[in-house]
């Protein structure tokens, strides 16, 4: 029989293992670039979303997604919070990079930028197994210089 205290500790150490899973998947994933850890953190039929055109999907759609990124963008997130409740981990995130690579048929800009998102994950038998997201994709825009940045607001 568990007492409930030892059922409050376990879904703790849940939550905590969720965290670091998602953790995990910025720090050795998306900034040390390696692709090859994916196996160990998503599920085979993980379910992105918001797919990037033309994403295939499942991990192998993942795994095309960071790389698409990681060329595009040479991306470094910092995780500004991760709030976990049972299998959902949230994570608000500054996504900083420059525009080195082809992205979508935009050619590289060199350019700098910052970006903040939030991503939610869902977890299933310990692995990532959805994901949706909210990214500033105007703001990109525009420090990219793609489309215009709205005119100062005058005195």
């Amino acid at each position: 029989m568990v007492r409930t205290h030892d059922r409050a500790q376990t879904e703790r150490m849940s939550i905590e293992e969720s965290k670091a899973l998602v953790r995990r998947y910025y720090q050795d994933v998306l900034n040390g670039r390696r692709l090859d850890v994916l196996e160990q953190l998503a599920v085979v039929d993980y379910a992105e979303h918001d797919p990037l055109p033309g994403q295939q999907d499942g991990r192998a759609g993942l795994a095309q997604r960071v790389r698409l990124l990681v060329e595009a963008f040479a991306p470094y997130f910092e995780i500004e919070d991760v709030v976990a409740e049972s299998d959902r981990i949230v994570v608000r995130w500054t996504h900083t990079g420059t525009h080195v690579g082809e992205f979508l048929g935009m050619p590289a800009t060199g350019r700098s930028f910052s970006i903040a998102g939030i991503d939610i994950y869902r977890t299933r038998d310990g692995k990532l197994a959805e994901h949706w997201h909210i990214v500033d994709q105007l703001s990109l825009l525009q420090q990219l210089g793609v489309i215009p940045a709205p005119a100062a607001a005058s005195a």
